[in-house]
């Protein structure tokens, strides 16, 4: 019986001799130096790290694709526009002895926290070490661009700028190899290039949390949209000013102020996001939103029931603005067995119950660098106190735990098999790259404004 790695290179082989491209595009592709299809397949097929291979082969011995199926699969990957709807650019290890000195001089749990977020996010700019990392990771997951999560949780501007600043610093450092997009013309550019982007979107929207008026409140949005941002969580677990979260149980919906919200968003075109909303929450800021509203990093409670996840009801809702649900990778979320069959099952609900217009992929998980184990030991203290649960996140008690090869086969890093595993669910290729990239760059299009909004 034929390896799967053997199955892997094979296809990679028979792409070189079958390209999806057409001659015009070959020889515009040529023109612009951009990769072929071939160079592309074997781009996320060879010379793969072993924990990137090891979860490859993990998700192939579920999937078990024909050849036929692998072949069409890689090759319409390479050619499409891979848009994650929601998740994080491959992560650093920390310094391990940075962190200990910072612990040891008494730094404050804010300070560490902040300064492992830092690391983490940026130092493969510097350290040659994590940027191979970082670029195997992009290079083996074949996606052109990500929904980058650049605002931590939470409407404090401030709070929210400093993950905006780490990506903005590591993009305009690599911007040879990862940029910063800010229109989808730009992340159309990328992909012909044959890099990589990141379309920011906030954690929060941002309130001066002063309340002399709504205006007032709201001024700060606009302001992170010119800074980049384009999509925001109207909510986190907890309820806030604009509504409840999903953690909430008393389900209260959208306040009037975060009618408001959602308005300031639709003018100065910032997407609302309602990833982490109640389902209260979600489904009326799907109905007075004026244009798409998305939840980009979810799953289907009709198939598991969550507090993270979005009923039909909602989902409609969401659809009836020309929005989408990104299905996301996390196990438990999407329960069964938690693992690539059953992201595959919640695609399949949302986009054969809903229409294939309205189901992305929003993954919510990242590749971790190989040399995190050994950096955080380094960074271990005897004698560190423990921290009490933090305030926004509210999570029910969930003692699930997925296997190994269930937990491997939907790591980020495996964007390619997701493709098979809609090639073996019998999409189209049209249909595929819409549910890949396609949905999402339409509603960053439907969502721009024409000119800036005005104060």
């Amino acid at each position: 019986m034929m390896e799967r790695r053997d199955l892997l290179k094979s296809a990679a082989t028979a792409a070189a001799a079958t390209p999806l491209l057409g001659a015009a595009a070959t020889a515009k592709a040529a023109e612009t130096s951009a990769p072929s299809i071939a160079d592309r397949v074997k781009a996320v097929t060879e010379n793969l790290n072993p924990v990137i291979q090891d979860k490859r082969d993990a998700a192939l011995a579920i999937l078990q694709p024909s050849p036929k199926e692998l072949e069409r699969g890689l090759e319409l990957h390479a050619d499409a526009l891979i848009f994650d709807s929601y998740g994080f650019s491959p992560r650093a290890a920390i310094d391990g002895e940075a962190m200990k000195r910072a612990v040891m001089s008494g730094a404050s749990d804010l300070e560490i926290e902040d300064l492992r977020e830092e690391m983490s996010m940026t130092r493969y700019v510097t350290d040659p070490d994590e940027q191979r990392e970082y670029k195997e990771a992009w290079r083996a997951s074949g996606v052109t661009c990500i929904f980058q999560n650049a605002g931590q949780e939470g409407q404090d501007p401030l709070r929210l700028m400093k993950r905006l600043a780490r990506f903005t610093y590591a993009t305009d450092m690599l911007r040879d190899f990862v940029s910063k997009a800010v229109t989808p013309d730009d992340i159309e550019a990328v992909k012909a290039a044959g890099n990589h982007c990141l379309y920011f979107t906030g954690n929060g929207v941002p309130l001066t949390q002063q309340w002399v008026s709504i205006p007032d409140e709201l001024r700060y949005l606009r302001v992170f949209y010119q800074l980049g941002i384009r999509m925001m969580h109207l909510t986190y677990q907890r309820r806030n000013m604009i509504g409840d979260g999903c953690g909430e149980a008393s389900n209260a919906g959208l306040s009037d102020f975060g009618r408001a919200a959602v308005a300031e968003m639709n003018r100065v075109g910032v997407i609302p996001d309602c990833a982490h909303s109640g389902w209260q929450t979600s489904l009326e800021s799907a109905q007075v939103s004026e244009k798409p509203v998305v939840a980009s990093h979810t799953v289907a409670a009709s198939l598991y029931e969550h507090i993270r996840s979005k009923p039909d009801e909602v989902i409609k809702a969401i659809a009836d603005t020309g929005g989408f649900v990104g299905i996301c990778c996390i196990s438990r979320f999407l329960r069964g067995n938690g693992d690539i069959v059953a992201l595959l099952d919640h695609i399949d609900y949302v986009a054969k119950k809903f229409g294939v217009d309205h189901v992305a992929i929003g993954t919510d998980v990242a590749y971790s660098s190989r040399n995190s184990r050994d950096e955080n030991k380094k960074a271990a203290v005897a004698g560190f106190r423990r921290k009490r649960e933090a305030f926004r996140s509210l999570w029910p008690k969930d003692d699930f735990v997925p296997t190994a090869q269930a937990a491997a086969s939907i790591a980020w890093t495996n964007w390619p098999l997701f493709t098979v595993g809609l090639v073996q669910r019998g999409y189209s290729d049209e249909e595929i790259r819409k549910i890949l990239g396609g949905n999402v760059m339409r509603v960053c299009r439907d969502s721009m404004v024409d000119q800036v909004a005005e104060i």
